[in-house]
């Protein structure tokens, strides 16, 4: 029988775990390494290593995986820190993020505890309206999620598939090939679906647990080939970790989020990465000091606390973008949070509770558990009391002789077994604290039945002191961060702006001028005024009270009908076509045309996510691409039929990539655009109507604890490229452009808001009561041109 007898703790997978911690970290708050957030897929193998190599050795020492016992000690290793970063993100939020944001908050913080927050994340990621959200406080537990979902099925997999196999074969070789070759199993079939989910949905294979259950699959193979695995020369092992710790710092720097093909096929490289290193160190000394980058003692104690740094930093680093935006210093305020809060939990939090004697037995205490994902695992309590006592003096019957164990009652000593043989290093303890009784010369049988039925003296021993100077600290932090804030805020990031007299003047009836005068007074306000309606509830609405939503749905068939305004007998007829931004402007056509006394009549049609270019412009909303080209097809057909007298095309100004990832520049983007206008045969009639500058991300930047400075933006130079092309375009064709600066912006600043009215509710796209509001300067522009 090949048993695996709980071995000592793994130093360099505790330095894995620190690496791959810091890479994510790295990536998350300074986006450096690039490829750091490759950090999760190195977590996914080991946490498939370590839980196999567990349920694998309770399987030989006991002939079963009780799973009552597994899923209670998943559950104390990981719901009291996870609790705590979750109560308290929901509850900072409601005081540093706007209502919207807050509630969000709370919502996900919902399906993070129950386990399915990759599922939530992948299905905002693919709604079109909500994929440029502010990233979630709590999205990092995507990926935790997908762990616990492992966790919560691979057990009863193994379970099952071992009852089916004779008691003493489940204990051997048989037990582990038909572990492993389940995993195998699942690596093939995961990774072939991962491959196909990341062409046509990557947001889904992103954080789908089908898309990457290959990856934790990968180190259950792993666990399962070990008593194979340790036969490799101790050499070879060591150039396997090194190569292997290479390659994963080479994904860190090679592999760009933005570029796609993740998971597949860029994760396999961090997989097989990790796998060479955890493959490696089977066999030999656990402490592998060659390997000194991942087993020097900084390198560990980061590995153990790793599970809290996971937890701290993407909370802390979403909060500090509202606090600390455009603040000098932030980066490392931001990266001092985490490190305060993430040690302050591990030390307060996440150890005490992991080691606090409830309901403890001897049988529990004396056997090993398995390690957590992005967890640390730290040394298991002390064997000693409270207090300090005498020195032990151990005691031996009579007729004792060296090489024999005695049992009281047995008629003669029994021989020992022989010297135990440690066999490969599969995963890092876990083990329950374990309170030794202390046999005294002078301590009496009562104080010593004492110190047997309190565990809970030797764990205030181990963690009270802790506690109390973990404590301390925390609170020392705490008011340092109010003695650096009183220091940093109350200075706004860009001076009061301050409008010439003209601009504060009354535009009178010109309505250019006095949007202008509104954009003047919003880009100087020192306060938020109050709005209608509200920002809160702008953002919560979104596009949802648009007229001509359901034009631009990628599910609705255009409906020329129901997406026109105005007298069927109009002299003037307007088609308005585009993506979001054209259906943006959709309520300015609208009033346009009713407001004309029946002499404009308006259709507005497109499709939200699809630029109205000749060529295919990359969108990951649902439903969007396989949309695209034929609602393309049907506007031009329907532009054709009518013979209106303008056609209003407005897209997207930033720069963008094909479905099979060539980059398209500024030039390529509205020469296309061009090229589908000519298509709709109305030379000289079209209108390029430019979108609003991209604006400061609302859902971030507006909360109780910022300005109007803090959301007011600058014009881009991609805006103002695309621009500039479109003009020297259509001057050059006989048709028309308009800018959409004289209603967006103020001397090149671009605030969230103009007069009393939200601009924008995101981003890019303008309110409804905005869209109203700029009405008559459309007109205008359209009747200088001669269009209207």
């Amino acid at each position: 029988m090949n048993r695996t007898p709980s071995p000592a703790s793994r130093r360099d997978i505790q330095g894995l775990r620190a690496l791959a911690v810091l890479g994510v970290v790295g990536a998350h708050a300074a986006g450096w390494p690039r490829g750091g957030f490759v950090g999760v897929d190195v977590f996914f193998v080991i946490s498939g290593f370590l839980i196999t190599g567990l349920l694998l050795r309770e399987v030989e020492t006991t002939g079963r995986v009780r799973l009552a016992r597994f899923y209670g000690r998943r559950a104390r290793r990981l719901l009291p820190a996870a609790a705590v970063v979750l109560a308290l993100t929901v509850g900072a939020g409601f005081v540093v993020f706007n209502a919207v944001v807050a509630e969000r908050t709370l919502h996900d913080a919902v399906w993070s505890a129950l386990f399915a927050a990759n599922w939530h994340f992948a299905a905002d990621g693919t709604d079109y309206f909500h994929a440029t959200d502010a990233a979630s406080a709590l999205q990092h537990f995507w990926s935790l999620s997908v762990e616990e979902q492992f966790y919560l099925v691979w057990p009863g997999v193994v379970a099952l598939s071992l009852l089916v196999l004779p008691a003493a074969a489940r204990r051997g070789r048989r037990g582990r090939l038909t572990v492993g070759g389940i995993a195998t199993v699942i690596v093939l079939a995961s990774a072939a679906w991962a491959a196909s989910q990341t062409a046509s949905e990557p947001t889904v294979a992103y954080f789908s647990t089908l898309t990457r259950a290959w990856e934790l699959g990968a180190g259950a193979v792993l666990a399962a080939a070990a008593p194979l695995l340790s036969r490799i020369p101790r050499a070879a092992g060591g150039v396997m970790g090194w190569v292997g710790l290479a390659g994963i710092v080479t994904a860190f720097a090679v592999i760009d989020p933005a570029a796609g093909g993740f998971p597949s096929p860029w994760a396999a490289l961090p997989v097989a990465a990790t796998a060479l290193v955890l493959a490696g160190g089977v066999g030999g000394d656990p402490r592998h000091r060659h390997l000194f980058p991942l087993t020097n003692p900084v390198s560990v104690f980061v590995g153990d606390m790793s599970y809290s740094l996971y937890l701290w930093h993407f909370p802390v680093i979403v909060l500090a973008s509202v606090v600390l935006a455009g603040r000098d210093g932030a980066l490392w305020l931001t990266l001092g949070a985490i490190t305060v809060l993430s040690l302050a939990t591990y030390l307060i939090v996440e150890q005490p509770l992991r080691y606090a004697p409830l309901l403890p037995t001897r049988a529990d205490a004396a056997e090993p558990a398995a390690p957590e994902p992005i967890t640390p695992q730290p040394a298991p309590i002390p064997a000693t009391p409270a207090a300090p006592r005498p020195r032990v003096v151990a005691t031996r019957p009579a007729g004792w002789t060296p090489g024999t164990r005695y049992y009281p009652g047995s008629p003669r000593p029994l021989p020992l077994a022989a010297d135990p043989v440690l066999e490969p290093v599969l995963a890092d303890p876990d083990p329950e604290p374990v309170i030794v009784p202390i046999v005294a010369a002078d301590v009496s049988p009562d104080e010593q039945e004492n110190d047997e039925r309190s565990p809970w003296k030797a764990w205030r021993a181990r963690f009270g002191g802790q506690i109390a100077l973990a404590s301390s600290g925390l609170g020392i932090a705490v008011l340092a961060a109010v003695l650096v804030a009183q220091s940093i805020f109350g200075a706004p990031v860009i001076g009061p702006l301050t409008p010439p007299a003209e601009a504060q003047a009354d535009g009178g009836d010109d309505p250019i001028a006095a949007v202008q005068s509104e954009l003047a007074a919003a880009a100087s306000a020192t306060a938020w005024p109050a709005l209608s309606p509200s920002l809160d509830t702008v953002i919560a609405r979104g596009s949802a009270d648009n007229p001509a939503r359901d034009c631009f749905a990628p599910d609705v068939a255009p409906d020329g009908g129901r997406c026109s305004w105005g007298s069927e007998q109009a002299a003037t007829r307007v088609y308005l076509v585009g993506d979001s931004t054209a259906m943006a402007y959709a309520p300015a056509f609208k009033k346009m045309a009713e407001d004309s006394g029946g002499a404009i009549r308006v259709t507005t049609v497109g499709l939200y996510g699809c630029r109205f270019t000749e060529v295919a412009v990359q969108n990951d909303g649902a439903g969007v691409m396989a949309a695209c080209e034929q609602r393309k097809a049907d506007v031009r057909a329907m532009v054709l039929a009518d013979a209106p007298n303008v056609v209003v095309m407005s897209n997207a100004y930033t720069l963008g990539h094909t479905p099979d990832g060539q980059d398209l520049s500024a030039e390529t983007l509205i020469a296309s655009q061009q090229a589908e206008a000519a298509g709709y045969d109305v030379p000289g009639r079209i209108v390029h109507l430019a979108p609003p500058p991209e604006g400061a991300d609302l859902a971030r930047c507006y909360s109780p604890l910022t300005s109007p400075y803090d959301c007011a933006s600058a014009v881009s130079p991609t805006w103002q490229q695309m621009e500039a092309l479109a003009e020297r375009a259509a001057a050059a064709s006989g048709d028309h452009a308009i800018s959409s600066l004289p209603f967006s912006c103020w001397e090149g600043v671009c605030p969230a808001f103009a007069g009393t009215l939200p601009a924008k509710y995101d981003q890019t796209h303008l309110t409804v009561p905005f869209a109203e509001h700029i009405a008559p300067i459309l007109r205008s522009m359209l009747a200088t041109a001669g269009l209207v």
